[in-house]
């Protein structure tokens, strides 16, 4: 394993003032897998206050050193060096109660949560896997360091972020990880709302359909609004699986962008509330789409997701059953109220939604690459989309007569939809023609 400059640096001038310093964790795993390290940890039998007298020379960060860490900037790099220590049980679920700073390197790594994130390596010593972490990762295989019940109740965060290894890497948790993952998701209750989020949006844009139905107990946890849809029958000929396997479906099938993914998980969650049957036993879900994204807008204000995110899935979900077609002139209404943006979402989860119903469709699926098309012409065109865009503005309709106020405001939309709808030229003159007309009908 080759360090970077300024990690080896590190590592050398401990090892100099004679404290075994080793790089840990998900940097030694991703050298394993083959893949390259972003982030390097160090641990050290350094006490914090013996890590600041060995880099007296160099700026430092000590905000964690009540908890060992120490952070030197080493060039304008900042290396995170944690003391070897050993801890007390979790009372809060997420902080230790005690924390001991030790001189054995085994002791640091029995308290990690992952065999494969319990491995470390030294220049001079080489790996040191107490725990059997590449044999894991050899065997693909995800497991808690010792008891994994002991290792989710110190932190159920745990328990997600075994989620997302097992998605990532492609690991499967043994059996007693698993039983102890799914018999301790109710301590995720007691977890900060940012900490959940943060955790999904790391998941969502790796998951596969598969991925989310093994772990939907887990994601139903933290998404209590997921947990009607597991099992759901849809009663619906247009539909062969439950609910959530057509979100699972749907989910896998955006982009792995995350507001798509954000969009995909939650655009269905309001069919259960809605959810009627005809005489003929045929199930409907009318007004899921508005009642999805009131409840997405719950979900995501719970999580305390940003603004701009929460209110591009909230808008992306509510339109998410008006659909787009083969029409130039409705597509090119749409460009101009939603926005390009917008319309190329919607049509993304248009064509997932429609993919993910396990009920074979190939002319509705043919038309999608054919909507893609007419938009990209219509884009070409550089035509008129929007207001401004208009060959007339607000001064030229006061130039014939027009009174400020909303009168004019609601000429120019008339004239704009006139456009559209290819009724009338984007010409200064015929659009003027056209506004003295609308006024004349007004008086």
């Amino acid at each position: 394993m080759k360090l970077p400059q300024h990690i080896s640096l590190c590592v050398e001038m401990l090892e100099n003032a004679g404290f075994a310093t080793y790089a840990v964790g998900g940097c030694v795993r991703d050298f394993l897998l083959g893949l390259t390290p972003h982030d390097y940890d160090l641990c050290t039998a350094a006490t914090p206050e013996q890590i600041k007298q060995s880099f007296s020379a160099f700026p430092l960060v000590t905000a964690g050193e009540k908890h060992g860490t120490v952070g030197v900037i080493v060039e304008h790099e900042t290396v995170e060096i944690t003391t070897f220590r050993s801890e007390g049980g979790y009372m809060d679920g997420r902080h230790p109660d005690w924390v001991e700073f030790v001189t054995d390197i085994e002791a640091d790594l029995s308290r990690r949560d992952f065999t494969v994130n319990a491995m470390a390596w030294s220049p001079t010593r080489g790996l040191c896997d107490p725990f059997g972490g590449q044999d894991d990762l050899q065997k693909k295989r995800l497991r808690a360091v010792g008891d994994p019940a002991a290792r989710f109740q110190e932190d159920s965060l745990r328990i997600l972020r075994g989620v997302r290894f097992a998605v990532r890497f492609g690991l499967t948790p043994e059996e007693n990880t698993l039983h102890a993952m799914l018999a301790q998701r109710e301590l995720m209750k007691q977890l900060a709302r940012e900490r959940v989020f943060d955790e999904l949006c790391k998941l969502l844009p790796l998951v596969d359909a598969t991925h989310l139905q093994t772990f939907a107990p887990i994601l139903a946890q933290v998404i209590p609004e997921l947990a009607p849809t597991v099992g759901f029958d849809q009663r619906n000929h247009h539909h062969a699986y439950d609910l959530f396997t057509h979100i699972a479906h749907v989910t896998a099938a955006l982009p792995p962008v995350l507001h798509l993914r954000w969009a995909g998980l939650l655009h269905d969650i309001g069919k259960v509330t809605t959810f009627t049957v005809d005489d003929r036993g045929c199930g409907h879900f009318y007004g899921h789409d508005k009642a999805g994204a009131e409840l997405a807008d719950t979900v995501l204000l719970r999580l305390k997701a940003p603004t701009a995110l929460r209110e591009r899935v909230v808008r992306l979900i509510g339109l998410h059953m008006t659909w787009l077609s083969e029409d130039r002139q409705l597509l090119r209404r749409r460009l101009s109220r939603w926005g390009e943006e917008t319309v190329w979402d919607v049509l993304a989860l248009q064509e997932a939604d429609m993919g993910g119903k396990g009920v074979d469709k190939p002319e509705e699926m043919a038309m999608f690459p054919r909507i893609r098309g007419l938009l990209q012409d219509i884009l070409a065109e550089k035509g008129c989309l929007s207001l401004k865009d208009l060959a007339v503005s607000g001064n030229d309709l006061i130039g014939i007569g027009f009174a400020p106020g909303p009168a004019l405001g609601k000429t120019l939309e008339r004239l704009l939809e006139l456009v559209l709808s290819d009724r009338l030229p984007n010409e200064k003159d015929a659009l003027l023609a056209a506004a003295k007309e609308i006024q004349e009908d007004a008086l």
